[in-house]
């Protein structure tokens, strides 16, 4: 770049064979850089650079470019650092490539009516080189009657996968690679989902295709997905023993026994024969490690219910989900709950309509979280895809549910309600035990037709507030009081608490601090 006052590899260079190193990019404070001992790399604004002084990075960089452009010594030009995509592979596995080389070194595509090239099955697998290439007499072919050799390469995997999503829109379409009108019709992808060796390889050949099939007006969208979602990696304890020749043996952690401290680490980890271990913590699950977990093994102990639940309540879906067996039971244990109360409530009989112009300052207040946590989970699932807080919403709505008065029919009614809205909304996550529980509940229709439950703008809007009460910053009270009380309604209640009033007995309030519609503090003296 020949700039060694701010590119350290210039610098380095520069200071080599003694050639001088001049700044021409002032510090964020606009003093100058020292460069006695390193570049300076940070952007800034512009000194030393004749009419380009007092320019920061952009302003400079576009002054630059359009200097070079006006005088006809260069251009603007986005560079890539694609390279040829080598698509054969020598294995036997794969799309056959349907290309043919003919006797005199000319190669041509396979015609058309001798489509598709399919691979031969009666072959020998040596681990060693691919069977087509070991049997002669499948490459032999020929061409309007010259002989000729099949390409015995088979194509990338990626060639198939990229693409296909396309073709799914057209499956018996037999007059070309797509019908135009139907993936036109479905297409761009509505949400693509993958790990991060798909973000790497998989996208950029999913993307590659997409826009090849756009230049051939296949498609006409530009991009193959609208979204893109990154799960993370699924990590698991690890643990092994030393052999005698000191090789590591890796020991699956559903054959290991430990013991945790007070704050549930692991202080020492044995195997089934009492041999201790060495425990090396989470890492990603792989045949390496031998820390992999069946999930077959969590479903038959616990439901599929459970496992789907916990993968997406333990972590935000685009990081690592570590995976522990005493999380699982915690969320076995949450939906237990939820089929505990939803049963106990249907014994009771058929609940009637519930009359909102009627409800209480309870069940009100009750009728307010529910609908706010449809609209928390509505926007968790659809719009910010974090379904880990989704079902947090739910999971706490459950608790004020469960502790919620059920003697009267407006009780009863209203608990009904909230009931559906949840089974309704943990059906994405656990759709058996849902599927069920929405009949029992007595919900209209089939489940997976069902409307997704509505926010009641009116239940959402808070009648009351509770207002923490301290009195020289320790907590004394809680206090609910209309939403829109001033300061000298929430003091006049506030007094009326036993154990605040118990604290000013006697002192003077020499300050008040008041936040509305949250906090009071009585500082007294």
């Amino acid at each position: 770049m020949a700039v060694p006052g701010h590119d350290q590899r210039d610098f380095e260079f520069a200071r080599k064979y003694d050639l001088p190193v001049k700044p021409v990019i002032r510090n964020a404070d606009g003093s100058e850089p020292d460069l006695s001992a390193q570049a300076m790399t940070e952007k800034g604004v512009l000194f030393n650079s004749g009419e380009f002084d007092g320019l920061d990075f952009q302003a400079g960089f576009n002054a630059v470019a359009d200097a070079l452009v006006a005088q006809g010594v260069g251009e603007r030009k986005v560079n890539y650092r694609l390279r040829d995509w080598g698509v054969s592979r020598q294995r036997y596995w794969g799309a056959p490539i349907p290309m043919m080389t003919l006797e005199n070194g000319i190669v041509v595509p396979t015609p058309e009516d001798r489509l598709p090239v399919v691979l031969p099955e009666d072959v020998v697998m040596d681990g060693i080189s691919s069977p087509l290439k070991a049997d002669p007499d499948w490459a032999k072919t020929t061409y309007h009657g010259q002989p000729a050799l099949r390409e015995t390469d088979t194509f990338d995997t990626f060639m198939e996968s990229s693409w296909y999503y396309a073709r799914y829109t057209c499956p018996d379409y037999d007059r070309g690679m797509l019908d135009p009108a139907a993936a036109n019709y479905w297409l761009p992808v509505d949400q693509y989902i993958g790990g991060i060796e798909h973000a790497i390889m998989h996208l950029m050949y999913f993307r590659f295709y997409h826009k090849l099939l756009r230049d051939t007006g296949l498609v006409t969208s530009d991009e193959p997905a609208t979204r893109l979602l990154c799960q993370g990696m699924v990590l698991a304890d690890a643990f092994y023993y030393l052999t005698a020749s000191g090789e590591r043996v890796w020991v699956s952690p559903l054959d290991v026994s430990v013991e945790r401290d007070d704050k549930g680490r692991i202080v020492k980890a044995t195997d089934a024969s009492g041999r201790e271990l060495v425990y090396v913590g989470m890492s990603k699950m792989s045949k390496s490690k031998n820390n992999g977990i069946d999930p077959q093994e969590m479903v038959e102990k616990y439901g599929a219910d459970t496992v789907r639940l916990f993968m997406m309540f333990a972590s935000p879906v685009e990081m690592t989900l570590e995976w522990q067996e005493s999380s699982v039971e915690g969320t076995h244990r949450f939906l237990k709950r939820v089929w505990k109360l939803a049963y106990e409530h249907t014994q009771q009989g058929p609940a009637g309509a519930l009359d909102i112009s009627a409800m209480n300052d309870v069940q009100k207040a009750l009728r307010h979280e529910v609908h706010k946590t449809i609209a928390k989970v509505t926007d968790d699932i659809g719009r910010r895809q974090t379904f880990n807080t989704a079902i947090a919403a739910i999971m706490e709505l459950m608790n004020k549910l469960a502790r919620a008065p059920q003697q009267t029919g407006q009780d009863r009614a209203l608990l009904q309600e909230a009931l559906v809205a949840v089974v309704r909304m943990l059906y994405p996550f656990t759709p058996h035990a849902c599927f069920t529980l929405w009949w029992a509940l007595g919900g209209e229709g089939d489940i997976d037709n069902a409307p997704w439950p509505v926010a009641d703008e009116a239940a959402m809007v808070a009648k009351t507030k509770l207002v923490v009460i301290q009195v020289n910053g320790k907590l004394r009270g809680r206090i609910t009081v209309p939403a829109d009380a001033d300061e000298a309604l929430v003091r006049e209640r506030a007094s009326q608490e036993h154990l605040v009033a118990k604290h000013l007995e006697g002192t003077t309030v020499r300050k008040v601090i008041y936040v509305p519609g949250k906090l009071l503090n009585l500082v007294v003296g």
